[in-house]
């Protein structure tokens, strides 16, 4: 089979579902830059052909790295799903004069980049400020509708962002999102191309309002939605549309959905919205996550475009729901293969998927009180989820059993999360109702579970039923790992 250098870093799909669809199409050669998830070794390792693992060193270009092992492996295409080496990825393909998302991939990357090509192209974006220093802070101000956002421009899963409403409390912001962003570096959740950077690069932008009610059938749902697509040689193909709960403050995403319960007509406006700004950005052969704002009487904002598939577990709901495998359809892109794109976004598809992040915070916001072990096998899963339906833990972006669930942190985004759950149903409205009591009785669930592993008494059973249809893990004995 061709070969391709797949440049594995943290973020993204998990091993255990990413690997096996590139290896359908290529022989696979990995160039880790992060350790590898040893807990689903036995699924993701035999679709390898060669592993390497070279974390990026002080004085090591990270792009004649990446260079020099695809040139030995005789890679014809170079892939990655991490957000933190898109940019590495698409300038060393460049290089090798190989297909990838080319010379403009920053503006999909560095958010100060992307809000200047979208306000040029005359898009609908939020106003706002670049911030290099405390003095911006007061032009942002000036110039600006507060309450604000301080956004750090080069994170990922809201790391480092902080509604704030004053200078000095941007000030003070400030220096957290720097604080913040220098921990998620040192943990390998940072831009792997420019480091040094993404830990001092942010804006602050106005805070736009969405009203979900003017726009989806039936409540509960966030008032903002993500368009899923590909750029192939510089044309660009929607593919689907993904949902989502409210966000936790400020903006950190509780679960992702698919189907989204719009109306065909809305989402073939939200997919023209999408469009003009992939289009603007300029991209050459990539994935794309389009995050668009829904708001009354119809407005839309862009959030942000990046040149890599949604993150968790996306791709495998759209696969779930829609039938689509993005990943085998990018790497057969890449390599120059033919791809069978649908002719439009699709809008309807068969059955629901979700992607539900544990934090410890309740339906309405509030941060849990304790903070219990975290055990998916101690939960009646069953008891919350409707009849068909089924829970399922991605243990490569799990904490271990028996680690505490971490305090919410509004700065650490989703650097806070506990855990991964995958969710199937048999409707998107049956899906948002999982996820919903799930949210609601996890606390109590875990806590009650906690105290009697604790207790003289407890029962040492495992107390979830293998044959329980509602609930799979495929390693029972290390159901989660960190990520």
């Amino acid at each position: 089979m061709t070969p391709i250098l797949f440049v594995y870093a943290k973020g993204g799909p998990p091993l255990e579902y990413a690997v096996p669809r590139i290896a359908a199409h290529a022989e696979v050669h990995v160039l880790a830059l992060a350790p590898l998830p040893r807990t689903t070794e036995s699924v993701w390792l035999p679709g390898c052909a060669s592993v390497t693992t070279a974390p990026p060193g002080e004085g090591v270009d990270l792009v004649d790295l990446i260079c020099a092992r695809a040139r030995r492996v005789g890679a014809e295409a170079v892939l990655t799903l991490s957000e933190y080496a898109v940019v590495a990825v698409a300038h060393a393909s460049r290089r090798l004069g190989l297909r990838g998302a080319g010379e403009r991939v920053a503006g999909a990357r560095d958010k100060r980049r992307m809000r200047r090509i979208w306000r040029d192209a005359g898009l609908p974006v939020p106003g706002f400020v670049e911030v290099h220093g405390p003095q911006d802070i007061a032009t942002a101000f000036e110039t600006l509708r507060p309450p604000l956002l301080l956004k750090a421009a080069w994170s990922a899963g809201s790391t480092a962002h902080l509604t704030v409403w004053n200078e000095q409390q941007a000030e003070e912001a400030w220096k957290t999102g720097r604080a913040v962003m220098e921990a998620s570096s040192a943990q390998g959740y940072a831009e792997l191309h420019a480091a040094d950077e993404g830990v001092s690069d942010f804006l602050l932008e106005e805070i736009v309002t969405g009203e979900a009610s003017d726009w989806f059938e039936g409540t509960g749902w966030g008032d903002y939605v993500s368009v899923e697509g590909m750029v192939a040689d510089g044309r660009y193909h929607p593919l689907c549309i993904t949902g989502r709960m409210p966000t936790v403050a400020p903006f950190t995403e509780r679960a992702s959905l698919a189907p989204a319960a719009l109306p065909k007509a809305l989402q073939h406006r939200i997919e023209e919205v999408s469009r003009a700004a992939v289009d603007a950005l300029g991209l050459d052969t990539c994935a794309t996550h389009t995050e668009i704002k829904l708001g009354a009487d119809g407005a839309m904002w862009l959030i942000e475009t990046a040149a890599r598939f949604g993150g968790v577990m996306t791709t495998r709901q759209v696969e779930s729901v829609f039938g689509l495998d993005m990943i085998g359809m990018l790497v057969r892109q890449l390599l120059g293969r033919e791809v069978a794109y649908p002719q439009r976004m699709l809008t309807e598809g068969e059955g629901a998927a979700g992607s539900l992040v544990v934090l410890a915070v309740g339906p309405e916001g509030r941060p849990w009180t304790e903070h219990p072990a975290w055990d998916f096998d101690a939960v009646d899963w069953g008891a919350l989820v409707a009849p068909g339906s089924r829970v399922e833990l991605v243990r490569e972006h799990s904490l271990p059993p028996g680690s505490p669930v971490p305090p919410y942190e509004e700065a650490g985004g989703a650097n806070s999360m506990a855990a991964l759950c995958f969710l199937t149903s048999r409707s998107a409205p049956e899906l948002l109702a999982d996820c919903g009591r799930i949210v609601a009785a996890l606390p109590d669930a875990l806590t009650a579970a906690s105290a009697k592993a604790a207790s003289p008494s407890a029962d040492l059973t495992d107390p979830t039923d293998p044959t329980d249809p509602t609930v799979t893990s495929a390693d029972r004995s290390t159901p989660g790992s960190t990520a």
